[in-house]
């Protein structure tokens, strides 16, 4: 992989002009074949992507605050230049999810602010690249529209979104609505073709954002603005843009690969590629990476990086790969047309057998330098103690048992709504809650868990238990309710055989973070039974039962007995379609975050005790053991773990290690 040069400017650079620097210096170059082989009327154009940022400009984990060779758009930056060199012709795009997702961005957002002529730290790190064009992502909203408007003022490139309608009326026709930002733009792209001559194509690029921000941020944007349906809206603007004289159109789509098309579908990337005039498409949202991840769906091309027979690519999330597509463009008559292409990723990092974890580049200075205040600020932001824990809090084994980062979540909820609740009418109901496991591993890494010691509690420590800035809400609902609720969750589990040993016990479609622990009730998991929810939400099968002697006060739970649930704006949105959970059973939109509920609950308290209480566990189910894995430095908890049997059963995949259970 070229190493790049912080002495030369970050802009391409023609064929004709790197084959006589590479004859000068003695250096090789490797040329993408298409560069090699254009002809007269063909050029090579290279598109490159980053997305899902989430503001991790450096290679540093501010929770664990230490470094992380995984991630930074820092490292991504330093082969940009490299890329640029091995192609004739390049663009840079910026796929979303860019201003939210780790301290940096909460400090920015709670503590310094965007007042005055400031630029956002993550803005000013893309401005030293040369960014062509960017998108929104979903998490782009989760501190209201005007300071997303004020980050995004500072942007010294484009930045469109079709779908997203300012104000509260749909039109008839999405290209009559009233837009929040423009819905696309056409570049004129000077490029080289293969004869060294210039020729300028229009390039034109779309922005898509998930729908179902109306839903996770609905109390920045409910009354504010609207959303359509990704696919129906790009029907509609693609054939606007070849009216304008777009030559080529690039979807940048903050949306994931999905193989069942549904209405205002969330990952839309599959079937948006079907639209007739998009020419490639750049994906996100899913924090995956395609060509790859994505085995066994129809329309999908996992090996050549194509949807519906056309390049796209995912690159990863945090910076951890570039997203790039080739394009071998050809002039027919007085436009242009794609004739071949190719896709692929590439990574910074590569993580070997010894779990160990090695650098393949790194930080490129300029961007360095562009945040190093900011990184400084934020560090003292999340060392600040605010109070202290009488137990350890880790999440190593919290998607099999009663946990204590998600019982020190559960405390702090319950403790701040009942106090908001304890005038009006919902005073004399019980409140229960309900939390679910943030850093669980998975895409993340053996290394994405809580793992914090007994002693000092800091904010980085509140920021790792609670990643997101969401805000807590509260619901009334009946028993049958709480149980169906449950349910949903139990869904993450796969169905158990008696008598068979090692079956694996998790199912990897369904997210952690819609595996909800309620607090306040007991109750155990019959994984004999099969799941009654898909991970979608849809009922699978209709008279399975897997929640067991659900007990509330030491009886069986009354179906029809209220209770108030301490929640999050998301769950209570209807966010993961939970069934009977919505904004129609909401009693409580609280102003404060989740986060700051906790840092308040710890500064209350002194001293916490986050010991989990074995409110839920496995029914048994004689004769089978099961297998899961987890981060390997969970060993050292294994025998504290309340309410199950873990022992070790070697080595997993990508560092990870493999536990066993007996039910």
């Amino acid at each position: 992989m070229p190493q790049f040069d912080p002495n030369i400017a970050l802009h391409p650079i023609t064929r004709r002009s790197l084959l006589a620097g590479a004859a000068a210096t003695g250096a090789l170059i490797a040329l993408h074949p298409f560069s090699v082989r254009a002809q007269a009327n063909q050029a090579h154009l290279r598109i490159m992507e980053t997305t899902d940022i989430h503001v991790a400009v450096l290679p540093y984990d501010y929770y664990a605050d230490k470094p992380n060779d995984t991630m930074g758009l820092a490292r991504t930056a330093s082969i940009i230049d490299g890329f640029r060199n091995e192609a004739t012709n390049t663009m840079l795009i910026d796929n979303g999810d860019y201003l939210q997702g780790n301290p940096m961005g909460d400090w920015i957002a709670y503590e310094r602010g965007m007042d005055g002529d400031v630029v956002h730290p993550v803005i000013e790190a893309m401005n030293v690249l040369g960014y062509d064009c960017g998108t929104l992502g979903n998490h782009e909203f989760n501190y209201g529209l005007s300071f997303m408007d004020k980050v995004n003022s500072g942007a010294n490139y484009p930045i469109v979104c079709a779908n997203l309608i300012n104000g509260t009326e749909l039109a008839a026709n999405p290209r009559d609505d009233k837009l929040y930002m423009k819905p696309y733009i056409i570049l004129d792209k000077t490029v080289t073709d293969g004869s060294g001559a210039e020729q300028t194509v229009r390039v034109g690029f779309i922005g898509f954002v998930p729908p179902q921000i109306m839903t996770w941020d609905s109390r920045h944007l409910v009354g504010n603005v609207m959303t359509r349906d990704i696919v129906e809206t790009a029907k509609a603007w693609v054939p606007q843009m070849k009216e304008d004289g777009a030559d080529i159109v690039i979807a940048l789509s903050h949306s994931g690969i999905d193989g069942v098309q549904t209405e205002m579908m969330e990952n839309a990337s599959l079937f948006l590629a079907g639209v007739d005039g998009i020419d490639a498409v750049f994906t996100g949202h899913q924090h995956r990476v395609f060509p790859g991840d994505f085995d066994g769906i129809e329309g999908v091309d996992n090996e050549k990086g194509l949807l519906m027979g056309k390049p796209a690519v995912q690159g990863g999330f945090w910076g951890s790969h570039m997203g790039l597509i080739d394009l071998m463009i050809e002039r027919d008559g007085n436009s242009w047309k794609v004739v071949d292409s190719t896709v692929e990723t590439r990574p910074i990092s590569k993580r070997n057998e010894d779990r160990s974890v090695t650098a393949l580049v790194e930080n490129l200075p300029a961007v360095e330098a562009a945040v190093i205040d900011e990184h400084e600020s934020t560090l003292a932001y999340v060392r600040t103690p605010v109070g202290k824990t009488s137990a350890p809090l880790y999440s190593y084994f919290a998607l099999v048992a009663d946990d204590p980062s998600v019982q020190i979540v559960s405390q702090a909820q319950i403790w701040y709504v009942t106090d908001l609740l304890k005038e009006g009418e919902y005073r004399d109901l019980p409140v229960l809650s309900a939390a679910a496991p943030f850093k669980a591993g998975g895409r993340g890494g053996p290394e994405y868990y809580t793992d914090v010691a007994a002693g000092d509690v800091a904010i980085k420590n509140v920021a790792d238990l609670y990643l997101y800035p969401n805000t807590v809400r509260a619901v009334a609902i009946d028993g049958a309710t709480v149980k169906e609720w449950l349910e949903m969750s139990a869904g993450i589990f796969n169905q158990v055989e008696p008598g068979k040993a090692d079956q694996p016990l998790m199912n990897p479609d369904f997210p952690s973070y819609n595996f909800d622990v309620i607090d306040g009730v007991t109750y155990k998991i019959d994984l004999s039974k099969p799941a009654k929810y898909t991970s979608k939400g849809e009922i699978a099968n209709a008279d399975s039962s897997r929640i067991v002697d659900l007990m509330f006060d030491d009886k069986p739970i009354d179906p029809a007995q209220k209770f108030v649930v301490a929640t999050n704006n998301y769950r209570a949105g209807g966010g993961g379609n939970f069934p009977g959970i919505n904004n129609d059973v909401v009693i409580l939109s609280a102003p404060d975050t989740n986060r700051d509920v906790i840092v308040r609950y710890i500064v209350d308290q002194g001293t916490i005790n986050p010991s989990a209480d074995a409110n839920w566990t496995f029914a048994p189910v004689e004769g089978a053991t099961v297998i899961f894995e987890t981060g390997p430095k969970g060993a050292q908890y294994a025998g504290d773990v309340k309410g199950v049997n873990i022992e070790p059963a070697g080595d997993g995949e990508g560092g990870f290690a493999k536990f066993r259970i007996t039910l």
